[in-house]
């Protein structure tokens, strides 16, 4: 009876090598399959120099990131200082004429510094006014309502 299962218990063994072995050739095969096609038309000496020329041109792409990176950071600098802030309103400083024909335009750096520029019509004609601003006020001349509600239009846009 020793025998028989002795037997029994050789005989599963031996299957489960059988199927292991069989796992493992079909693993081998597609590993060989993949390393035919990574070293395809290649020796030793080539992916050596393949590899090097990677690894020189990485430290390029490198050195042109960091490049570019400082470039973006002046440009981010300078377009802080630039004119893109805007606000405009319209309105009607005489009531006896129809319409909204004169406005209030403001020009601003991101520090809100920069200019008003405003036009009022008449039936007489157009006159125009410019007005620095820093700090999102005119210090040399007064500014009117609406010129300051221009200001604010403007100084409320983010980027």
């Amino acid at each position: 009876m020793e025998q028989i299962n002795l037997i029994y218990t050789l005989a599963g063994v031996s299957v489960l090598l059988f199927i292991w072995n069989t796992v493992l050739h079909f693993s081998i095969k597609r590993l060989n399959k993949n390393q035919k096609s990574l070293f395809k038309g290649k020796k030793a000496k080539d992916l050596e120099s393949i590899i090097i020329d990677n690894n020189s041109d990485i430290k390029s792409l490198f050195e042109k990131n960091d490049d570019l990176y400082q470039k973006t950071e002046k440009l981010n600098q300078h377009f802080l200082k630039t004119i893109h802030k805007v606000g405009l309103l319209r309105f009607n400083p005489f009531r006896e004429i129809g319409g909204d024909q004169s406005f209030s335009l403001a020009l601003l750096d991101d520090n809100d510094n920069g200019a008003i520029i405003s036009s009022l019509y008449s039936r007489e004609g157009v006159r125009i006014y410019a007005k620095s601003i820093q700090n999102g006020v005119s210090s040399k001349h007064q500014l009117t309502e609406e010129e300051k509600q221009a200001i604010k239009i403007a100084a409320k846009r983010k980027v």
